[in-house]
């Protein structure tokens, strides 16, 4: 049986593509090399190539295909790693489903919606999901400072709406900062979010398509050293990641109940996790991750390994579901 050409897609266009470049890394080095060949294709505002060698071969995005010492390489399906543009916002997929090339990730309108805080937040909310108090601002608007308070509440958080890693995100005690904290969240959106506080205990729940069946990976308890879960707590060890979750059984399966319901009122396919915080024994769901960190040391792949599900197996699974 010849071995399946798998292009592992990584970088990207955002802040995120120093971390997404480890995670194509981490897949790069599991994958299994007697099933398949992969390539490092690195997806960069400067240009979309294949190193070997030290030496950059091209992308033909006629068809994503590679030309390497006169022989063309075309790939059997691309495993995308891309955190955030154009990977997690359905940008590039969308590309790749034109010109018919399968992939790891859910179909570009899922991905496009859940990258979308706010749209996302919309559509969860009309399936009885609880959700934190929300408020929208775009680039121009006028800022009331009270309105959004009186609306939100303090503490809130303020969030660039199409940002992942939480670049760009402030949690604001007092109305003063507020304008601060938008100015923040713009430098990454011309979208923002502002929402309300919600004191509980936060969870991470990966939930995948593992062998055609929705499966709930077993929960994270995010306690965080920092004020939130920043981008300190997220990579640079600023948090514990408690899997599975302190959480009682009856808990447990309220949280896997909604994940799941989640994972399918959206449409999901492939890897997602997401974020929810548990207040009065409610989940309430914040964000959804379409495109995860991939490292040894992110969540999905700890969750994974806790369900008894190698990273070997875990991007196996991904490719063997995108092939069939």
């Amino acid at each position: 049986m010849s071995k399946k050409n798998i292009a592992i897609i990584m970088g990207g266009y955002s802040s995120e593509v120093d971390i997404s470049i480890k995670s194509g890394t981490v897949v790069y080095n599991h994958m299994d090399k007697n099933k398949y060949h992969p390539f490092k294709v690195l997806i960069l505002k400067e240009g979309w190539y294949v190193e070997v060698k030290e030496e950059k071969f091209p992308i033909d995005k006629d068809d994503f295909s590679i030309t390497i010492d006169g022989v063309k390489i075309v790939f059997d399906c691309v495993f995308n790693a891309i955190h955030g543009d154009p990977g997690e916002n359905g940008m590039i997929l969308a590309y790749l489903d034109l010109i018919g090339v399968k992939h790891t990730s859910a179909p570009f309108y899922q991905m496009a919606l859940t990258f979308n805080k706010r749209d996302c937040l919309s559509v969860v909310k009309e399936y009885d999901i609880p959700t934190a108090v929300s408020y929208y601002l775009n680039k121009g608007d006028e800022i009331d400072t009270g309105k959004i308070i009186d609306k939100v509440g303090l503490p809130c958080f303020v969030k660039p709406n199409n940002a992942g890693s939480s670049f760009g995100i402030s949690k604001v005690y007092k109305e003063i900062d507020l304008i601060l904290a938008i100015k923040k969240a713009y430098k990454e959106d011309a979208e923002i979010l502002i929402e309300s506080f919600l004191d509980g205990t936060e969870v991470s729940v990966g939930v995948i398509s593992f062998r055609g069946v929705t499966t709930v990976l077993p929960i994270t308890e995010i306690v965080s050293e920092n004020d939130f879960f920043d981008y300190a707590a997220k990579y640079e060890g600023k948090s514990q990641e408690i899997t599975p979750a302190r959480i009682s059984t009856e808990l447990k399966l309220k949280v896997e109940t909604i994940a799941k319901k989640v994972y399918e009122v959206l449409n999901m396919s492939g890897f997602t996790r997401s974020e929810y915080i548990l207040v009065d024994d409610e989940p309430h769901f914040i964000e959804m991750n379409t495109v995860p960190g991939l490292t040894e040391e992110s969540i999905l792949p700890q969750q994974a390994q806790e369900a008894g599900i190698s990273l070997t197996e875990l991007f196996d699974n991904a490719i063997e579901m995108a092939l069939n």
